[in-house]
């Protein structure tokens, strides 16, 4: 499956509306079964290898307006690694202590170890995004904060931490069937958010603040992808199949064995 279709080219002018929400490949959904389960096998044995090997870590950046389903590509794709070598970080509104400092501190602390792979749900572009369109922020400000970010993912991949950004893409009226079905299904009503309705007023606001962020820091060293997401099991696959091709070029090893394993006899 091709997917250099979704990567935002580094230093090219960014416009939503080259892509397309409801994209599906010219797949069906039936077609992504078989596909489905080559890549979580696959992305098992790959995130086993790199958490063996402990030279190297990969970061997953989710981004997303509200239901677009951060949560629906931690389950269905993310749910393929073992947890052993997997550390998850969701990112709310800061706390007190989070805001006595810099805006990256919180996030430098969670950013995975050697041989893991750390997913960010939400993350430091919430201070370039959020802040931007509720103008807590000036657009100076905002400029320095994205050159900050670009320095801070460019530290960590010299550092040996490879990184993907996905920016899940859904258009206006996906976003209203989704969140009318957390109001009309009892079992959803604690993920509807009255907040969301907020956001989703400011919806051109939000579309120019993403466009800004990712020209400026989409990045051979960490680049964005724009993932169609009307079609969740779309969504996933694309998704997936980026991250298993990032693994593969990575090319994680086990540690050689300093003994014989033909020699060895357990009594």
């Amino acid at each position: 499956m091709k997917t250099d279709q979704y990567r935002v080219t580094p230093g090219k002018k960014v416009k939503l509306s080259d892509w397309n929400p409801d994209d599906d490949g010219g797949l069906h959904k039936e077609d992504a079964r078989p596909l489905d389960d080559r890549l979580s096998d696959e992305l098992f044995n790959w995130q086993e290898r790199l958490f063996a090997e402990g030279k190297q870590s990969l970061l997953i950046i989710l981004q997303a307006r509200d239901a677009a389903g951060k949560d629906g590509v931690v389950k269905k794709v993310i749910g393929d690694f073992n947890p052993n070598g997997l550390h998850i970080a969701n990112f709310k509104v800061p706390s007190a202590e989070e805001l006595a400092h810099d805006f990256l501190w919180r996030i430098h602390a969670q950013v995975p170890k050697k041989g893991q792979v750390g997913v960010f749900n939400r993350s430091h572009y919430e201070d370039v995004l959020v802040t931007r369109v509720y103008d807590m922020i000036d657009d100076k400000t905002a400029h320095k904060r994205l050159g900050h970010i670009q320095n801070f993912e460019q530290l960590l991949a010299d550092s040996g931490t490879r990184i993907l950004k996905f920016y899940l893409y859904i258009s206006p009226e996906e976003q209203k069937q989704r969140l009318q079905d957390r109001l009309d299904n009892p079992d959803k009503n604690w993920k509807f958010n009255p907040g969301d309705l907020k956001d989703r007023e400011h919806w051109d606001g939000f579309t120019a603040a993403y466009q800004a962020a990712m020209e400026a820091t989409s990045t051979d060293a960490a680049p964005w992808y724009v993932v169609p997401a009307n079609h969740k099991w779309f969504r996933d696959l694309v998704i997936g199949q980026i991250i298993l091709d990032t693994l593969k070029d990575m090319n994680p090893q086990y540690p050689v064995i300093d003994y014989d394993p033909k020699k060895i006899v357990i009594k």
